[in-house]
């Protein structure tokens, strides 16, 4: 990628995997799905059972080759999230609440100005943590060992 298309990447994204959008352009314009993946590095969003394309794929070792029919990938700009409330598409603003919570909320002409649920889908992780401790890994019991006490000092290096 070169610094003029680095330059054009989205800083701060609104729209998140899980959420239910619109297609406001292209050939699925007026369809709605609910984003599959997001591709930061690209500006672009993959949209569960839209804009499908086909795709030719060699026989390889393990695999069958053929033609395959596959979810091509929108430009973020060509979404937008659709208002919980009505059901049109929307922008998202960011309010905070009384208590301090940052929450998503519909804006823009039309918008009823309802909050904007984080999916239930970020809770899960794309990638699991590892369970099995690896050759680089701190065991846990040198993890919990406690080196220094604050009320006798002990364990303070001399200076």
């Amino acid at each position: 990628m070169g610094w003029k298309a680095a330059e054009k990447l989205i800083r701060h994204w609104k729209i998140v995997r899980g959420d239910n959008v619109m297609i406001i352009r292209g050939k699925d314009k007026g369809e709605t799905g609910v984003i599959k993946r997001v591709i930061r590095s690209q500006n672009r969003v993959i949209v569960e059972g839209k804009n499908l394309v086909k795709k030719h794929i060699k026989q390889g070792q393990g695999h069958e080759g053929g033609i395959f029919t596959v979810e091509a990938p929108i430009h973020a700009s060509n979404v937008q999230v659709r208002d919980p409330v009505t059901g049109n598409p929307c922008k998202i603003g960011i309010k905070y609440l009384e208590d301090g919570t940052r929450v998503r909320v519909a804006r823009g002409i039309g918008a009823s100005g309802s909050i904007i649920p984080r999916p239930e889908i970020l809770k899960i992780r794309t990638t699991p943590r590892p369970s099995v401790l690896g050759p680089r890994d701190t065991p846990m019991d040198l993890v919990l060992e406690k080196t220094y006490d604050a009320k006798t000092g002990r364990g303070m290096p001399e200076l």
